[in-house]
């Protein structure tokens, strides 16, 4: 699968087959992924939780409320993506430009992690609404968590959905 099929084809899933378990390769893969990923000054400001079980489901509760995420319930695996702190150079730099990298390398990792999943046949949801306190208790974290990621294989019968994006023209303009 090359780069584009992977774009093509990675969707969230709001589907998952919560009988069938993600494979020790799989995920391994999958994290190596995400530890190659690039971050400034290869800072890694960020640390990757990788919840199975019980944890998992209690995960999965703490990033439901008001009718949001109920099918994370069903992921066999979730990834807590928490913030730790800048290395050095990169907290200079985020400070001297006004940037903030932490979140940027976050996004960073969070994709290649995403479109490694992908490659390996499985899929993914990134969560941005869950309760931090509670994912912080359950996964013995005192940085504040980012991103939680549902990770499984989908449903029987889960359709691959019509990709709704800005058309090019909108998004890109080139100059000179």
């Amino acid at each position: 699968m090359n780069f584009m099929e992977i774009a093509q084809n990675r969707q969230s899933c709001r589907s998952y087959n919560p009988d069938r378990m993600v494979e020790k390769e799989k995920l391994d893969s999958i994290l190596e992924a995400a530890r190659l990923a690039p971050s400034a000054c290869n800072g890694q400001p960020y640390h990757l939780t990788v919840c199975h079980g019980e944890v998992a489901k209690e995960v999965a509760k703490a990033s439901t409320g008001m009718g949001m995420n109920r099918f994370a319930a069903q992921a066999p695996v979730m990834i807590v993506i928490s913030e730790e702190d800048y290395v050095k150079s990169a907290a200079l730099g985020a400070k001297v430009k006004n940037n903030d990298y932490r979140s940027i390398d976050i996004g960073i990792v969070c994709a290649y992690l995403t479109a490694e999943a992908e490659a390996q046949g499985l899929s993914t949801c990134i969560l941005g609404w869950f309760d931090d306190q509670k994912i912080r208790s359950l996964c013995g974290l005192n940085k504040p968590v980012r991103l939680v990621v549902t990770l499984g294989y989908a449903a029987d019968g889960d359709p691959l959905r019509t990709k709704k994006r800005k058309s090019i023209d909108e998004l890109v303009h080139h100059k000179g």
